[in-house]
């Protein structure tokens, strides 16, 4: 294996979370009884360019061509989109003569604001059904992965954009280089590029590990993001932290030409370094930080099991697949998990093979407690879910620590 940004071949182990199966390939009833393909999840360091990966041993193809993630079931996602919409077109000065590109566009959650913004949009969307959503919302959308050869022709068939958005994407792409220099040929000389990426800071010193999923292929710091970028000759000026995801960048780069860095990025940065991030060895400090996770919550359900409580689930992402698998959970601690998504109802999760009904099926069933998968969104999900506590239901999050949400969302220490 060697790096797919520097080429190195000094890649150092992170984290090794065994053999999973791909985080969105929820089963049928139908495939119960067949084998399930796995593959290594072990992440490393490249000592070089300090870029956090893992092997590529599949290809987006094999993940995005029907995918089971839309982004419009998260209402606080949609809502992060329409304030990024509404602060961008201040931003990069856009206008009715402006033209904005989506990579990863998904179902619309987020063109669906520039289209009422009266400003010429199109959508880069490799899922059929997800991008199908976003054409149904009045989102162009054009069906395709992202390529230097797929950037050069929307270029020239419509225009170089003023604005690329790329939320979530980045880290999606083994053609680390290629895919860099798509995003620059798609973007005019004077453009702006917005990317949100999971913050690899928040991953290591959180012990984040449920964020590693095989179609994530890498997972950046402000620092290894700087030099992904520089590689098209684009330059990050500005950045922000933002609370998604359990803590994310974003990214505003443009052509060297036009671009110094701004103050904020000097800060992160600095973030970064006071965490040892610039260094190797704070990295190696993720593994125990993971294991201590899996025993605090495999002690918590096997005491719940012990005192005859009924557990079930909120949400079924990919982030909780990793979880599930690498914890070994399966359905004598967690009966079955529900999720907003119809896609998923009637599926089992990957590798652990448990049932997905939708989310009225907690009210139905009353259980003791429901784990929350999805942890990162835990202030709407705790909203959504406040009305357990009228018959003694506990609402439990895995990540940062085991604890316990309650309705006024004070967090205490799950016992």
């Amino acid at each position: 294996m060697q790096c797919r940004l520097c080429d190195s071949e000094r890649l150092l182990s992170v984290l090794d979370l065994g053999a999973t199966p791909p985080c969105e390939k929820f089963l049928t009833a139908a495939e119960l009884d067949l084998p399930e393909t796995t593959y290594p999840l072990h992440l490393r360091l490249c000592e070089q360019c300090l870029l956090l990966q893992i092997p590529a041993l599949i290809t987006p193809a094999d993940t995005f061509t029907e995918y089971a993630y839309f982004s419009s079931y998260s209402d606080s996602w949609v809502r992060h989109a329409r304030t990024f919409v509404e602060r961008a077109i201040g931003r990069a000065g856009l206008g009715a003569e402006s033209f904005v590109v989506e990579v990863a566009a998904n179902d619309g959650y987020l063109l669906q604001h520039v289209v009422a913004a009266g400003i010429d949009c199109l959508g880069i969307e490799p899922s059929i059904n997800v991008g199908a959503a976003a054409r149904d919302k009045g989102v162009p959308t054009l069906t395709a992965f992202l390529d230097e050869d797929l950037a050069a022709k929307v270029r020239a068939e419509h225009r170089p954009a003023n604005l690329v958005v790329a939320n979530n994407v980045y880290a999606h792409i083994p053609d680390l280089r290629g895919f860099t220099r798509a995003l620059r040929e798609l973007l005019a000389d004077d453009g702006w590029l917005s990317l949100e990426v999971h913050h690899a800071l928040n991953l290591v010193t959180l012990g984040q590990f449920d964020t590693i999923y095989h179609e994530h292929f890498q997972y950046y710091t402000v620092l290894s993001a700087q030099r992904a970028l520089a590689t098209a000759g684009l330059t990050v000026v500005d950045v922000e932290l933002l609370a998604t995801h359990g803590g994310s960048l974003r990214l505003w780069a443009r052509p060297e030409a036009v671009a110094e860095p701004g103050e904020r990025v000097a800060e992160v940065l600095r973030l970064e370094a006071d965490a040892g991030l610039h260094e190797v060895a704070p990295y190696l400090e993720l593994r125990p930080r993971t294991e201590k996770v899996r025993q605090d919550l495999l002690r918590f359900l096997l005491d719940a099991r012990a005192a005859g409580q009924r557990v079930v689930g909120y949400g079924a992402p990919g982030k909780g697949n990793t979880l599930l698998n690498y914890c070994g959970v399966r359905t004598d601690l967690l009966e079955y998990t529900v999720d907003r998504n119809p896609y998923k109802h009637g599926r089992f999760t990957p590798g652990t093979r448990i049932p997905i009904h939708p989310p009225e099926r907690i009210d139905a069933d009353r259980p003791d407690v429901v784990l929350v998968l999805p942890w990162n969104l835990e202030t709407e999900i705790t909203a959504q879910l406040r009305h357990i506590a009228d018959w003694g239901g506990q609402l439990v999050l895995p990540l940062p620590e085991l604890h316990r949400a309650l309705p006024d969302h004070v967090e205490r220490q799950a016992k």
